[in-house]
């Protein structure tokens, strides 16, 4: 950024009260534990101040990032030259209406997990353990252990470029493996503002008992005891990436800081001092590798920014 729209930018956090941080490193905001510092790192603390610092980012072409819970990003070594706008600190709480939830977009997706099991709601016990925010979870679709947020999302409010809070229903949203309608043209940077989700009544026992085994399966599976993005490819059609990894004997296969777990192929971990480049180049050998021992092109479910 030029140094007159750095000054402009600052001057109209100041005026409007929006707490943030210049050259904030997004290593530690990311579970990757990866990235250089962000220009302009953003926390508003109420839906006011997040509709005024998107405003005035896009006013100044300044480019935006909206971060969750800082999981599936890669956030390059030099940083973003921009403003990473931060959800994790807005002030919000769920709300109940008969069966449905309604939940900031900051929130970790595991608190909203829990409130289903004190409500008695059950059908979100497959997203117990990943590490993101309802947003995040939202705008890719996640899902695990034979759910997907499609399941039960009823509709997502989000800020529109004209400052206003547009509701979209969930046969609008284009959601399928992995994807939704924020992730194409003309819709990437939209800001997530909250989502509603349709339950069913269950038995809190039968639902935490799920939500328990999940987590046990989640702990004993997946390498949690490391920084990483969670899963690091998508699932090729027809296969299972970890699978096809693990085929090519790329278990433990690392290049700088950055391993292919021992634990779960599907996992690219940060044993400590990973950078960027190294997740990179390890990941454009492993697919290398796959596509010429299996015929299969794994397309990385990670987002990287530069």
């Amino acid at each position: 950024m030029e140094q007159n729209t750095i000054d402009a930018l600052r001057a109209g956090l100041d005026a409007a009260g929006v707490p943030y941080q210049e050259q904030e490193p997004l290593s530690a905001h990311t579970t990757f534990k990866i990235g250089g510092p962000a220009a302009f790192f953003i926390r508003p603390t109420r839906e006011e101040e997040l509709c005024k610092a998107v405003t005035l980012c896009k006013s100044l072409s300044v480019p935006c990032y909206i971060l969750g819970n800082g999981s599936n990003i890669l956030f390059g070594d030099k940083g973003w030259n921009g403003a990473v706008i931060c959800l994790a600190g807005m002030k919000g709480e769920i709300q109940q209406e008969g069966d449905t939830l309604r939940a900031p977009a900051g929130m970790p997706l595991s608190m909203l997990c829990m409130a289903a099991l004190q409500a008695g709601l059950t059908g979100l016990e497959f997203a117990y353990g990943i590490p993101g925010s309802v947003g995040g979870a939202v705008y890719m679709n996640a899902g695990a252990y034979g759910g997907e947020m499609k399941d039960h999302l009823l509709w997502v409010e989000y800020l529109a470029p004209t400052g206003e809070i547009v509701r979209l229903e969930q046969e609008q949203l284009s959601l399928s493996y992995r994807h939704s309608r924020f992730m194409e043209e003309g819709m990437q940077g939209s800001c997530i503002v909250r989502a509603a989700f349709g339950l069913q009544r269950g038995e809190k026992a039968a639902i935490q008992s799920e939500m328990d085994r999940i987590l046990n399966q989640r702990r004993q599976k997946q390498p949690l005891e490391y920084p990483s993005a969670g899963s690091t490819f998508k699932r090729p059609q027809g296969a299972f990436a970890a699978q096809l990894i693990d085929k090519c004997g790329l278990k433990g296969f690392t290049v700088g800081g950055a391993q292919v777990s021992e634990k779960h192929a599907g996992f690219v971990i940060n044993t400590g001092k990973a950078t960027c480049a190294d997740v990179l180049e390890l990941t454009r050998q492993v697919r290398e590798c796959v596509q010429e021992k299996t015929g299969y092109l794994l397309e990385l479910e990670v987002r990287q920014l530069p």
